[in-house]
């Protein structure tokens, strides 16, 4: 719905925005000065675990994340709640106090917020950053021959399912927290440290629908090899019976426009679909830089991996082989 709703919007052109909604970028970049311009991206959702501090941590996380995919630097950013009444006080200490800890952690500052009474808790960031114009790192810009590197595995959608449908294993649940509280800051700095020509964060469309929008905005055709996809502990067998309701959803919009060799079993479709939460980086990159990349990302501790290649534009806009 929000996909026909933008198409449809009247607006005046404005030189100065860089990057707009027109390509469904991570976020928007303005223009302040020939040197400067703005990163600006907003993002907030209700709690996925059961710890407050752990919810305030991811929700930064995930927040900051469209910044380091535009190859940005976080510097400010705002809180947007939802708090119900009958909660703890200590509740809500404990999510402000968590996502405090980690925006310091990235070296972003908190200016300040907005608090609303809400009967479902909702916690997230509106987050400002800097960037050169001539550095900004779209999702557009792919280019056949390019090779595709993920930095984070995949899962986090179905255990923290089957986390409040008490089903998830203690070492899954333990994975995807781990790999949600991870920063992509230094995933950032090492995709800038080679010669990127696209890149999104995988969050609340999944694998395959933040693929779709790079494809289109860089007019080609993504090929992504199964077999190599990281995938968080336990989230195969997560995948089979506790599907989130966001990865049916990204499942009818992106379908069309994904073609699967027979040989790719149900779940892992079921996961390439499933709406991550600070999920990791896909970058598109010169083939011959992969290899060094990804080393350099699992030196650092992400479960990295180079996961397909671009191709020339053709239809569909993904195939997963």
């Amino acid at each position: 719905m929000l996909d026909a709703v933008l198409t449809r919007l009247v607006r005046s052109p404005d030189p100065k925005l860089l990057v707009g909604f027109d390509t469904a970028d991570d976020a928007g970049v303005y223009l302040l000065h020939p040197d400067v311009a703005l990163v600006q991206t907003v993002d907030f959702f209700t709690p996925i675990v059961d710890d407050p501090a752990t919810f305030g941590q991811i929700a930064a996380a995930n927040a900051l994340s469209d910044v380091y995919a535009m190859g940005g630097t976080p510097l400010t950013a705002l809180s947007v709640l939802g708090f119900p009444d009958g909660e703890p006080q200590a509740t809500l200490q404990a999510i402000l106090q968590g996502g405090l800890d980690k925006l310091q952690e990235a070296g972003c500052t908190l200016v300040g917020g907005h608090s609303v009474r809400d009967p479902e808790l909702k916690f997230g960031y509106a987050v400002t950053g800097t960037i050169h114009p001539a550095r900004i790192l779209a999702n557009a810009g792919a280019q056949a021959g390019d090779a595709l590197v993920l930095t984070k595995a995949l899962g986090t959608g179905v255990i923290t399912t089957a986390l409040k449908q008490g089903a998830a294993g203690t070492e899954a649940v333990a994975a995807a927290i781990a790999s949600m509280l991870q920063l992509n800051r230094r995933a950032c700095e090492l995709m800038l440290a080679c010669h990127p020509h696209a890149a999104t964060d995988i969050t609340g469309f999944g694998l395959l629908g933040h693929a779709r929008e790079m494809a289109a905005a860089s007019h080609v055709q993504l090929e992504i090899e199964a077999a190599a996809v990281p995938l968080l502990p336990g989230a195969r067998a997560c995948a089979l019976g506790h599907q989130p309701g966001g990865l049916h959803n990204n499942r009818v919009f992106v379908e069309p426009h994904v073609r699967f060799a027979t040989s790719v079993a149900e779940e892992l479709r079921a996961l390439f679909y499933d709406p991550q939460t600070s999920g990791g980086l896909l970058i598109a990159l010169p083939v011959g830089e992969a290899k060094d990349l990804v080393q350099q990302l699992r030196d650092a501790g992400m479960a990295a991996a180079r996961i397909g290649t671009a191709r020339p534009a053709a239809a569909p806009l993904l195939a997963v082989v």
